[in-house]
């Protein structure tokens, strides 16, 4: 009997140990290693202080009567959005529990001016539509995607025709595409997609429908260059009203990645053009649809490759300029997004390879004995590079973070960090910037000295005239 006893308390003091094992190896999970070789703690943000209601609940798998759109957005504080996920809970009836609390506050008030307290009222299941204040809607600048390309099978009966506009008007538009969109977002090698360019309207001359891929690209740039015109020259230039003209182009765009099958695409182009509809998208106002798709794309660039730099695969240089471009803007699109939707950005310093693109002109890559390193000169590729660097150094920050916060590192070292990178990044490129500058040119010099005035310039870029063909892309 004793030797049961004894066999039987060992198996219990096992199972004991081995369930200690599995909370501790949960519990370790949750924290990453940061280039440096500490540890970063992610887990979440303790809840003692959270005051559930009624309305809040752990989980919300049946709402017929969610609003997507609001949902998905949250509501507007100023320039500053909120979104139901608010301290680990999904709060699905976020605006009726906000209208409960603002009429508690304000029959108390009401109350106490009478000197009685009025009953305890239910709190309503459903408020009217009608009732929702212009906070709560999205602003003018929000465009939401849609999943329509995603889930298209590759046979739309939509012609192309349908979305097309004449030359002269798509000629316009991709004028407006290299003035106020490629200066900021570079995606493109200007030369060889304007032969692209040509070819797409040589085939469509013809009679003959273009490929997919390049459908999609040209489309993404049209579209790109109708979002960044101001509302009031739309009529004057194509005699309808801006909003129209990019809900036609923006169709046409998910029409043309939905033919092009970009969840299944090997081609780079058809990526590019996912990431060139995104940027017009994820600009003032980023909702959680913004940043699921960004993740998609960040998936199907790293199944293409694009993490690793085109020079290990023995790529000529415009192809690895294209796949640079591309997995840098994505980078961006990583941080923007998590900036406004959380958590925490997915693309990691250590687990990507990809050179910032030469400091170089686009012409010189096509000639016979391309340039293999950065010129010490202002470039069409000079601003591209600034905006692409500052953004890993966000990267940097974001790392930084939660280290600073569990006392891993000390504000100064932080602080030293941006410092050190301020003056080196003065250094490198304020020596290139002329006196005599050009509109364009000034947006330059703004961005370069941008890091201890960002909300100063901001408030230039939406303001001045001068910068006016920016001013869509200010807040993104």
């Amino acid at each position: 009997m004793k030797l049961t006893e004894i066999k039987e308390k060992m198996g219990s003091l096992e199972r004991v140990l081995e369930q200690d094992v599995a909370r501790k190896g949960a519990r370790q999970t949750l924290w990453k290693v940061d280039p440096e070789g500490e540890q970063i703690d992610f887990s979440p943000e303790p809840e003692d202080q959270l005051e559930p209601t009624p309305l809040a609940v752990s989980d919300a798998v049946y709402d017929d009567d969610a609003d997507n759109d609001l949902a998905d957005l949250g509501f507007a504080m100023g320039r500053m959005r909120l979104s139901d996920r608010i301290g680990g809970f999904v709060r699905p009836k976020m605006t009726e529990e906000m209208t409960e609390s603002l009429n508690d506050v304000s029959n108390g008030d009401q109350s106490r001016a009478r000197g009685s307290s009025s009953p305890e009222q239910p709190i309503p299941f459903y408020v009217p539509q009608s009732s929702y204040n212009k906070f709560l809607a999205p602003g003018p600048s929000y465009i939401a995607p849609s999943s329509s390309f995603f889930f298209s099978s590759g046979q739309n009966t939509v012609s192309l025709i349908d979305f097309l506009p004449s030359k002269p008007i798509a000629d316009r538009l991709l004028s407006q595409y290299w003035l106020a969109v490629h200066p900021l977002c570079r995606l493109v090698h200007r030369p060889s997609f304007l032969r692209r360019y040509h070819a797409f309207w040589a085939e469509v001359e013809m009679g003959v429908e273009p490929t997919g891929s390049l459908q999609a690209v040209v489309f993404a740039a049209l579209f790109s260059g109708v979002v960044s015109m101001p509302e009031d020259a739309v009529p004057m230039a194509f005699g309808t009203s801006k909003k129209d003209l990019v809900d036609n182009f923006q169709l046409g765009t998910e029409t043309a990645l939905g033919r092009a099958n970009v969840i299944r695409t090997t081609k780079v182009e058809t990526l590019q053009a996912l990431v060139m509809y995104m940027i017009p998208l994820c600009r003032t106002e980023v909702s959680r649809s913004h940043s699921a798709l960004v993740g998609t794309a960040l998936r199907i660039a790293e199944c293409m490759g694009l993490h690793r730099d085109g020079t290990d695969y023995g790529l000529n240089p415009v192809d690895t300029l294209v796949r640079r471009l591309i997995w840098y803007q994505i980078c961006f699109l990583d941080i923007r997004t998590c900036e406004a939707q959380g958590p925490r950005p997915h693309i990691r310093v250590d687990e990507f390879d990809t050179q910032f693109p030469l400091n170089v002109d686009d012409v010189d890559l096509e000639r016979l004995m391309p340039p293999t390193s950065s010129v010490h000169r202002w470039t069409d590729m000079t601003l591209a590079l600034i905006r692409m660097e500052c953004n890993e150094m966000c990267r940097v920050v974001w790392v930084d973070r939660p280290r600073l916060e569990k006392r891993k590192i000390s504000l100064t070292a932080v602080l030293g960090k941006i410092e050190s990178f301020r003056k080196t990044m003065k250094d490198k490129y304020l020596c290139l910037v002329d006196d005599n500058l050009n509109p364009a040119d000034r947006l330059r010099q703004i961005i370069i000295n941008s890091g201890t005035e960002i909300m100063e310039r901001a408030i230039q870029m939406e303001t001045s005239p001068e910068l006016s063909p920016w001013a869509w892309y200010s807040g993104a």
